[in-house]
């Protein structure tokens, strides 16, 4: 199904488990895809592989904490297709995840980096592509978020309150723009099994199964399938919502 046949949608930080997936469905329905890594080398196969299937796609470098990086990554969909119709803001780092710990230990050097990466570089992100999305006569905006926003979690302070940020920068987007043909919506992922949740134990795996409600665990096409849905005419009616896919392993 060509649900994005011609549209042309940025992804920032499409080259890990859930931003391969989600550029190469975004491709397979018929988008043309900028694909913005952090590590240009894993965004560059990642597109030459899109490309090798009949597909449409570009890689390039972005640091998502840099303004000007992600200027340059929007830039470069409009120097290479002229237009823009969607974004979807999933970079993370994720390296400093074990560093993050609760609000009277967390140093606040790593504080500043977490919210600059999963919290200004989503802001960065709307700046940049929402003139464009205006002139086109609108768009979407899909921004990865977390669970960590909800659970309530005694580390991962930082994490948590960027993703909290996340959902309200969406939201303002959403009532913002909204009348002017903008839709800006959250996903909040699972656990799903990239590589990295692959290669955990396999009793770590059955204890995270334990707790949903689903025979399964979750696959970075699963999301991948949401962010589609959302960037495509079906999601039209869909707007400053937080959708959780994680199997029901938390229910808000």
């Amino acid at each position: 199904m060509q649900r994005l046949d011609g549209k042309v949608i940025v992804l920032a930080g499409g080259a890990g488990g859930i931003g391969s997936a989600t550029a190469q469905r975004l491709a397979a329905e018929g988008a043309r895809v900028v694909v913005g890594d952090i590590n240009h080398d894993a965004a560059q196969q990642v597109a030459a592989d899109i490309t090798a299937s009949g597909g449409a796609a570009i890689g390039a470098r972005v640091d998502i904490g840099n303004r000007e990086s992600v200027d340059a990554l929007v830039d470069l969909a409009m120097a290479t297709w002229g237009r823009l119709d969607g974004l979807h803001a999933n970079a993370a780092d994720l390296s400093v995840q074990h560093l993050d710990s609760n609000a009277l230990e967390i140093d606040l050097d790593l504080w500043q980096h977490i919210l600059q990466v999963d919290l200004t570089g989503y802001l960065y992100c709307t700046r940049a592509a929402l003139p464009h999305l205006l002139v086109s006569g609108g768009g979407a905006l899909v921004y990865t978020s977390s669970e960590a926003a909800f659970y309530g979690e005694d580390v991962r302070v930082a994490y948590a309150v960027a993703k909290s940020g996340v959902n309200a920068l969406m939201r303002h987007v959403a009532r913002g723009w909204g009348k002017q043909g903008i839709r800006a919506n959250a996903i909040a992922p699972g656990l799903v099994l990239s590589p990295t949740v692959a290669a955990l134990p396999q009793e770590f795996r059955e204890q995270v199964l334990a707790g949903t409600c689903s025979t399964r665990l979750g696959d970075t096409a699963d999301i991948a399938a949401m962010v589609a849905h959302l960037m495509s005419d079906d999601g039209a009616w869909v707007q400053g919502q937080v959708l959780s896919v994680n199997g029901g392993s938390l229910f808000h």
